[in-house]
């Protein structure tokens, strides 16, 4: 179920699109004998959840269900094909935004007496916005969160792709010579920006010659991306009912993000100041090296050094 599990970044609630007689006849095939009935309760206990549609989306979805249907199919054929652990996978995201400063933050927590906030969020009164932007390493279970104090650019983006590169990346996989990137398809690594591409080319391929491969998750799929549903839903729940004081408050909570299943994180302040618009032309466009696959060449390509 690895490559069929979407999960809600805040609630941590997870859910797939397998029932429960075909988990068990998948696991029966693999020799465990195990009724429907057990599996639904072993999902519970999993933290998945029975999920209904509701009826609350006015506009048309832009995606063709085909097209969506084939990029998942082509992110499973990739993680497959890179699961050996050789060549890094990452999960790349940026989570909401969170304002810095003694405001109410959803969520309950266990203590002796409530802890007292401003009774209006006045953004006058905040300390600032923390910006989180995420890598989480697939293979090895590890997150690594850059919270920026600016605003969330195509180049804060690869800023801190690098920054785990260099930090962590490069140490954990020595003989890699490419890197797989999962990502959204809007926001600042959104698959039409151009100053998304130009900057993974010219901070990861060039500088440190390596391939850059990107498979973008379809618009409104998010949640399909394990960054959502692995490490940003296990930094909400552990930050829940926690007023985010100082950026060191926001920093300790990241850091001491855990699970049983062997999940840590690390995290690092950015007081880099970004700007907004800076455009890429199309003279530096054409000289990219990149190469659109040709499945879905909208939302899958590959960057070389050269």
């Amino acid at each position: 179920m690895e490559y069929e599990t979407a999960g809600d970044p805040m609630t941590g609630l997870k859910w797939t699109h397998k029932t429960t007689a075909k988990i068990a006849e998948e696991l029966q095939g693999a020799g465990i004998e195990v009724s429907p009935c057990t599996v639904a309760r072993l999902l519970k206990k999993m933290g998945f959840s029975l999920r209904l549609n509701h009826k609350s989306l006015a506009r048309v979805s832009q995606t063709p269900p085909e097209d969506r249907d084939a990029q998942f199919l082509h992110i499973k054929e990739l993680r497959e094909r890179y699961a050996g652990g050789d060549v890094p996978v990452i999960s790349v995201d940026a989570k909401k935004k969170e304002t810095v400063g003694l405001f109410k933050n959803p969520g309950v927590a266990w203590s002796q007496a409530p802890v007292e906030v401003n009774d209006h969020d006045f953004p006058s009164e905040a300390t600032g916005k923390a910006i989180p932007y995420g890598i989480y390493d697939i293979h090895s279970n590890l997150g690594t969160i850059f919270v920026g104090t600016s605003i969330d650019t195509p180049k804060f983006a690869v800023d801190s792709i690098e920054a785990w590169w260099v930090l962590e990346g490069w140490e954990r996989y020595p003989n890699a010579k490419e890197l797989v990137i999962l990502a959204d398809g809007g926001g600042s690594n959104s698959s039409q920006s151009r100053a998304w591409k130009h900057n993974l080319f010219s901070q990861l391929a060039a500088r440190h010659r390596i391939t850059v491969t990107v498979a973008h998750y379809p618009p409104g799929t998010s949640k399909w991306n394990p960054i959502e549903h692995r490490l940003f839903s296990e930094v909400s729940k552990n930050w829940a009912g926690r007023p985010l004081e100082t950026f060191e408050t926001v920093l300790n909570c990241l850091r001491t993000t855990t699970t049983k299943t062997g999940l840590k994180v690390r995290a690092h302040l950015v007081r880099r100041q970004y700007e907004k618009g800076i455009k890429i032309s199309d003279k530096q466009m054409d000289a990219l090296p990149i190469t659109l696959h040709d499945s879905l060449p909208k939302w899958n390509y590959t960057i070389r050094p050269d």
